[in-house]
């Protein structure tokens, strides 16, 4: 059987430059530029400190304080930078975005629709191409109501694989019905339906997004919500969700009727585990006593820190052949290969397409020309595999988007050897 590939993204193609990234011309911040550029945001932020300990008003710096912190999950520390980014400069839309999503991880729609006040954004570039989630009349329908308020008994709740090849599926029930087929692909952001089966449902829509797939593929993503979504033994309630055609990869996933996707923003509300080798979900309620158990836990486990571009890029270091090291994107969703790179990274790390073995898939975005290739060495933290199976299906789109360089993502085949934990609240994902 063919392979397809079905990296879910709401993302769209477009760079997005921090703010006049080459000004001021002083050097503490071109070096505080460069280490950004290059990912180190630690470095980085240590220099815009310095920055702005000897010129508190310095607005480029603080800015771009605000964002460091934000991409590393510390959203009061993200809150106090943003906030005072825009009383210096109350017209910079780019602080009122960031704060935006600030409220937005909290689960603070009402917060986040007015942080976007005397903001156009059907045409601000960053919300275009970072976080299109943003949708104010969206936001704002869940008033007097907790998003993601999450029903049930007990601290965790599993939910069996169906199967898990060639991506994790499971059976789930949206707005009480009857259960449906879902995979699970933190490529994605939001709970996905398809299309027709969101009409089927009746579910509500606050307008569309140009979503990027596979290839640099584009696809309309409509927005809206839904009441629930059953997982296990729990129900979480007032969601909001992405609408696109999905039933077109039913047979590529070898199921009957594929009807949704669960993304990186559900998992965010808890820590959750992928467990390829037992076949299963793990969601635990996000407290610190459930991540101190989890830590007790027997087992050795891998510990890689991460950080979160836009609203679900989940970015962590890893290494191609023997390139410098370089931040990879977990793409879980990523089909028939443990690894996608971009195509500048593949020619610079010498690697060779195999266009003898080429074949035809399918993505999010329609029908794709893949080239496999190998990587004869590929680390993600201190996790290092050798011979991994790469595919080249076109541009990688989000190689310069979010101001620093993503060198490509690391996909299933990668992962499926281990139990995945995802633990938003300091940063980092478990490989046991």
């Amino acid at each position: 059987m063919k392979s397809a590939t079905t990296s879910i993204t709401f993302a769209v193609a477009c760079c997005f430059a921090v703010h006049a990234i080459s000004q001021p011309k002083e050097p503490e911040m071109e070096s505080a530029d460069r280490l950004f550029q290059a990912g180190k945001f630690d470095a980085a932020g240590k220099h815009y400190s310095k920055i702005v300990a000897q010129n508190p008003k310095d607005h480029s710096a603080i800015l771009r304080l605000g964002r460091i912190a934000l991409l590393s999950n510390r959203l009061d520390e993200a809150q106090k930078w943003l906030e005072k980014a825009k009383t210096l400069q109350p017209d910079d839309t780019d602080a009122k975005v960031m704060l935006a999503e600030v409220f937005y991880r909290r689960d603070d729609f009402q917060k986040a629709a007015a942080s976007l006040n005397g903001v156009d954004v059907s045409n601000n570039k960053l919300i275009i191409s970072q976080y299109p989630t943003l949708n104010v009349a969206k936001l704002e329908s869940f008033k007097g109501q907790k998003p993601y308020d999450l029903q049930g008994n007990g601290e965790s709740t599993r939910l069996k694989f169906v199967r898990t090849e060639p991506l994790p599926i499971v059976n789930v029930r949206v707005n009480g019905g009857d259960e449906v087929t879902f995979f699970i692909d933190t490529g994605g952001s939001e709970v996905a339906l398809d299309t027709d089966f969101a009409k089927e449902l009746g579910v509500p829509q606050f307008g569309a997004v140009q979503g990027t797939f596979s290839g640099g593929q584009h696809q309309e993503v409509k927005l809206g919500r839904i009441e629930s979504l059953t997982v296990g033994d729990w129900t979480v309630k007032n969601l909001p969700v992405g609408m696109l055609p999905l039933r077109q990869l039913s047979e590529g996933l070898g199921v009957k009727q594929i009807n949704g996707i669960i993304g990186t923003t559900l998992f965010y509300h808890f820590l959750a585990t992928m467990d390829y080798p037992r076949g299963e979900l793990v969601l635990r309620r996000k407290t610190a006593k459930n991540l101190e158990e989890f830590k007790k836990s027997a087992g050795k486990r891998v510990t890689v820190p991460i950080w979160m571009a836009s609203d679900h890029f989940m970015v962590g270091w890893g290494r191609v052949e023997t390139l410098p090291p370089t931040l990879l994107f977990v793409d879980t969703g990523l089909v028939g290969a443990g690894v996608k790179l971009a195509e500048s990274v593949i020619k610079e790390a010498g690697i060779k397409l195999e266009q003898n073995k080429a074949f035809e898939g399918a993505g999010g975005g329609g029908s794709l020309k893949i080239v496999p290739y190998t990587v004869h060495q590929l680390s993600f933290g201190d996790i290092k595999e050798q011979n991994v199976g790469g595919l080249y299906d076109g541009p990688f789109p989000w190689e310069n988007m979010f101001g620093f360089h993503l060198a490509g993502m690391v996909g299933h085949d990668f992962f499926k050897p281990y139990a995945v934990t995802f633990d938003f609240q300091n940063m980092e994902i478990f490989l046991q």
